[in-house]
């Protein structure tokens, strides 16, 4: 997009912003928003970029619906479960809606993305006031405006192939973590996947706004700082003015400050030597490596649209673990694809044996409207599923809690991410390898302290301060 035309389309939200924020600094107190998130990192962000036009709306914030006047709910279309599960949210709230007419409800995201999804909410939930998806994220403030305003009810969500608007505020609730999207979208259409239907085609931001973007983070305190994309592996294939994601990672990994440098989400179809040296060459980038497999089955792996087979995919844990023998590795698998016989599951579970991941997150095969997979025959009952499903989460459960142990005795650098609350453990950090770690004893929070491990379970470790 033209900068020009970038710059006055940012204008005009920043007109809106101005109307909005004098529209709350006439009542008898300002707007008090809520924005309730769901779903991934990517919504995450989304959510800060509306907590920050709130902000420069004049709004404040609150957590209790009750004493919100704008309740904004960024909705997750990745499964049927997160769909329901924000229905379920949105129906209650027709009771705050009833004591206090004059809120405004506004449901956003993904889901808001899908058409099904937008036309129940016409039909359905009179009482939401404004929806607008992802490509209209960046229109909030007149969006806004036009609901305060007396529209009726208030709908975009058009589909597009996306754009990027720079410039837009940011309003942070971690201070020393942070998401940092460096693209938007996705081009690799996996079958059970409707991501590049409602997220839009792959778009990189220049690397320059990216640059500016971290040391922005670095300044105010961030110390563990997370590169978002949809494909992060795919950065800037599409702009050849701009580095391979390599080369960014190392850009960003060389900017003074003392951080911690992480991504995700890599697809394994474009991971290679090159990311792997980039990581392995710089200490200010995490040892973690979460690179999603979803089968051990060619055949699934086929029918899914992936774009590598399984050999391909231990390939590449081999030569990632040659260049950082310390790297913990995460993955996502999918557990019940459409025609899934018994042996690819074995497949898949074999492959699970090997590569021995430090965690997975597992799901069983969510049919969405629009997804290809949606129609594809499924004769595999939900039963036999499950059984499948709790076999391998199972094995997981052993390997991962297998790994914890291993670090009984190791004394490793840890974030102070908070206080936890609890006497025993009042503190609570994450490695290098991003594993959650319960500290005995006071420690600094927003500080790297060194952490004697002294012991574990399935979900995290506990440490004391090493002296």
């Amino acid at each position: 997009m033209p900068a020009d035309t970038e710059n006055s389309r940012l204008d005009a939200q920043i007109a809106a912003s101005a109307r909005v924020r004098r529209i709350s600094a006439a009542r008898a107190r300002p707007f008090a928003a809520r924005v309730r998130t769901f779903g991934c990192q990517q919504n995450e962000a989304d959510s800060e970029r509306l907590r920050g036009m709130l902000a420069e709306m004049g709004c404040s914030f609150t957590e209790s619906d009750a004493e919100a006047d704008i309740i904004i709910i960024n909705t997750c279309a990745v499964r049927e479960h997160a769909e329901a599960k924000v229905f379920g949210v949105i129906g209650a709230l027709t009771h705050q809606k009833k004591a206090k007419p004059d809120m405004i409800i506004a449901v956003c995201g993904c889901a808001a993305q899908r058409p099904e999804f937008a036309e129940r909410l016409r039909v359905t939930y009179g009482h939401v006031d404004l929806v607008f998806g992802t490509h209209a994220l960046w229109r909030f403030p007149e969006l806004l405006e036009t609901a305060l305003g007396g529209a009726r009810r208030v709908f975009n969500t058009e589909p597009s192939d996306g754009e990027i608007i720079e410039g837009l505020p940011t309003l942070r609730d971690r201070k020393y973590t942070a998401w940092l999207p460096v693209m938007y979208g996705c081009d690799n259409f996996c079958a059970y996947c409707i991501v590049p239907y409602v997220r839009g085609r792959e778009r990189s931001r220049r690397a320059e706004n990216i640059l500016k973007d971290a040391r922005e983070l670095i300044a105010s305190g961030a110390r563990d700082i997370t590169l978002l994309g949809q494909n992060v592996n795919s950065y800037g294939n599409k702009s050849p003015n701009e580095p391979r994601f390599p080369q960014l990672l190392r850009d960003v990994a060389a900017l003074d400050g003392d951080f911690l440098l992480r991504f995700m989400t890599s697809h394994p179809k474009d991971a290679g030597e090159a990311l792997f040296r980039a990581m392995a060459n710089s200490p200010k980038i995490a040892k973690c490596l979460h690179l999603p497999f979803q089968s051990g089955s060619d055949r699934v792996l086929g029918l899914m649209n992936r774009g590598y087979t399984r050999s391909r995919y231990l390939e590449l844990i081999a030569a990632a673990r040659e260049l950082m023998p310390e790297l913990v590795i995460t993955s996502d698998v999918i557990v019940g694809f459409p025609g899934e016989t018994e042996a690819d599951f074995e497949e898949t579970y074999s492959l699970i044996e090997s590569v021995r991941f430090d965690s997975l997150f597992t799901f069983i095969h969510s049919p969405r409207a629009g997804a290809p997979s949606a129609s594809l025959p499924d004769p595999v009952p939900r039963a036999e599923k499950q059984r499948r499903f709790e076999r391998m989460t199972a094995l997981q459960d052993e390997i991962s809690a297998e790994r914890h142990r291993a670090y009984i005795g190791k004394t490793l650098r840890v974030l102070i991410t908070s206080e936890s609350g609890d006497a025993a453990y009042p503190a609570q950090g994450r490695t290098d390898g991003n594993r959650l770690v319960r500290i005995a004893g006071v420690a600094a929070v927003g500080e790297f302290c060194d952490i004697k491990i002294t012991g574990c379970n399935k979900w995290s470790l506990m440490g004391e301060i090493a002296v």
